[in-house]
């Protein structure tokens, strides 16, 4: 039964009025109308002085009392809890706390991280209790006794009907205990009986301590053998706390805490892999050839200006320039990755190839370089003074360059990939020998020409009647060099009757038809990166992988920040070191595991 009363002075007041008037005499008047309320509200002098309510009451009081506009006044004791006034003097069943105390032995083994931390922790508090008498710096029977104590505890915590049915003689109940032959020692602790009796092992190998997999006493127990012998494998730790320790099930627990030591996944750590997306609408539009264009660069290869001897060797590098939605390539051969030369290179691919809207391409400094310099040429370009044919032209088809996260290849794939493909042809093609630039210009031409023939959007079919394999090579140049032809043609009408523009619109029209009815259904497999793993999220520290240094110096980092793509999965978040802040793939992030 819950009782209520008021508080004491309210208690009081209201004995005191039933007292001298019953409840059947009271009546309810509103606030606004009950003179008494003024004072106790916020009012100035001058308006108290110019209250009419506060002088002289209010107006119905001069009149019969029939008329007054007031209620009878009647007690619902269903609606006590809402006064603030009561006061509630015993807490309802349901709010009584049925937890039982917790073990000191288990609130400390929560707080420390490690077993040593704990079992010295535990010398100080049996000290202080005095279940210790000894005194000034720990002693190896003080961590005995210390350790002998948690190591009771726990088994009084999970091995309690076994230790009850070995003391009255009875058949344990658990059969992987029995297999064990379990007995209890001198100290009051349960071991392994076992078969090895008569062996010349120590008492402490014949008769291992007995412990239960759960807990996390026995967690700190296998971190410690492991820390304490150089972060050694699951078998030897297994091997190692066998000699003193029977723990059951260890094999498993064991591997989970190996997995979850920092210093052993510093050393081989696990990237976060999100799932591979839908591909952007650039891969999949009808456009013009290399509309969309990703840039990259390949080499260093050695060449030489002229052909005589005693002249040494320069480096040179491949510009490389992929149509995102036809897969063809654009070769042009630079002699250093400086940004004049990378603009350069780029001019000269816009003049051969047409316009560009957007350009993709890695983090490297020369084209972030050359970015900052295009964003300073657009302002002039635009001006009045500046009239020049080039400058309108760049004005008119403005040029979006963006580039993906630093040490995020993946993001410009496609351009990876070839570059990998114009290698092989060159190292088989020129091996070791070094050529001239007009010599090499000459190879990367023919390499280009050889990689845009190649079917790598509709592969050859083996039926003899089928048409000729989808390739780069024709979407090139058969077209105007700034529009895809959108006039119509019926296909079903005979080539002869066909003016030789309308011819050219078929022919095109045909390449595109294939492009959607072969190639793009091609992609809708997710080839890899279909397993989920957990994504990275704001405070997650995470170790940044570096390709330039060893894997136990990589950094740590806390994730300040995540950017998440149009289908909501993480791809890009900004960390935070020591040093500064970064924006990385979650693919170079690896977190914690004991995160």
């Amino acid at each position: 039964m819950i009782n209520y009363k008021f508080h004491t002075f309210v208690a009081n007041r209201i004995a005191q009025i039933n007292e001298y008037l019953p409840a059947s005499h009271w009546f309810h008047v509103r606030g606004v109308e009950n003179p008494a309320g003024i004072v106790s509200r916020p009012v100035t002098p001058i308006g108290l002085k110019n209250n009419s309510l506060w002088f002289h009451g209010p107006q119905w009081l001069s009149a019969p009392v029939n008329t007054w506009p007031i209620k009878k006044f009647k007690i619902n004791h269903n609606q006590q809890e809402d006064l603030q006034e009561i006061k509630i003097t015993s807490l309802p069943a349901q709010t009584l706390s049925t937890a039982e105390p917790t073990h000191p032995i288990h609130d400390l083994a929560l707080r420390c991280s490690t077993w040593t931390k704990l079992i010295r922790s535990l010398v100080y508090a049996f000290r202080f209790v005095k279940l210790l008498n000894s005194q000034g710096s720990i002693t190896p029977n003080d961590l005995e006794y210390a350790e002998c104590r948690v190591l009771r505890y726990e088994q009084a915590t999970h091995f309690s009907r076994e230790l009850d049915a070995i003391k009255n003689n009875k058949l344990i109940p658990s059969k992987s205990v029995l297999k064990l032959r379990p007995f209890i020692d001198d100290q009051g602790l349960l071991r392994v009986g076992g078969r090895l009796t008569h062996s010349q092992l120590s008492f402490d190998q014949k008769h291992q301590i007995l412990l239960s997999a759960k807990g996390r006493v026995v967690s700190l127990l296998i971190d410690y053998y492991h820390s304490s012998n150089l972060h050694t494998g699951p078998a030897l730790v297994l091997a190692l706390i066998r000699q003193k320790y029977w723990i059951l099930s260890a094999r498993n627990l064991i591997r989970q805490r190996v997995h979850k030591c920092n210093s052993c996944f510093k050393l081989k750590p696990l990237s976060t892999q999100p799932p591979m997306g839908d591909l952007p609408p650039i891969r999949v539009s009808q456009v013009k050839a290399f509309v969309h264009t990703a840039v990259d660069y390949g080499g260093p290869f050695y060449i030489t200006h002229i052909r005589r001897r005693g002249v040494k060797s320069h480096k040179a590098y491949i510009c490389l320039f992929v149509c995102l939605t036809t897969k063809a390539i654009h070769l042009e051969l630079v002699s250093d990755l400086s940004t004049d030369l990378f603009l350069a290179a780029f001019k000269r691919f816009i003049s051969r190839r047409g316009p560009v809207s957007i350009l993709y391409s890695d983090g490297g400094t020369n084209f972030i370089g050359a970015k900052h310099k295009l964003n300073e040429i657009y302002p002039l370009i635009q001006s009045t003074d500046y009239t020049k044919y080039l400058s309108n032209y760049l004005a008119q088809h403005k040029i979006t360059f963006q580039h993906s996260p630093p040490y995020g290849p993946h993001f410009n794939g496609l351009s990876e990939t070839n570059v990998k493909s114009v290698k092989t042809h060159l190292y088989k093609t020129i091996g070791n020998q070094i050529l001239t630039y007009e010599e090499f210009n000459s190879v990367l031409v023919q390499i280009e020409g050889l990689l845009n023939s190649r079917p790598s959007i509709c592969v050859l079919s083996s039926h003899p009647t089928d048409p000729t394999a989808l390739s780069p090579s024709h979407f090139l140049n058969i077209t105007p060099l700034k529009f895809l032809p959108a006039e119509k043609v019926d296909t079903n009408i005979s080539n002869n009757m066909l003016t030789r523009y309308q011819l050219l619109n078929k022919i095109v029209q045909s390449y595109w038809n294939r492009f959607s009815t072969e190639y793009l259904t091609s992609l809708q497999q997710r080839d890899k990166w279909n397993s989920t793993s957990k994504p990275v999220s704001v405070g997650t520290v995470v170790v940044i992988k570096d390709d330039h240094a060893h894997p136990m110096f990589w950094p740590l980092a806390v994730v300040s920040e995540v950017f998440p793509g149009k289908d909501n999965i993480i791809r890009v978040a900004k960390v935070t070191t020591n040093s500064g802040t970064y924006v990385r793939p979650v693919t170079r992030l690896c977190p914690l595991p004991t995160q």
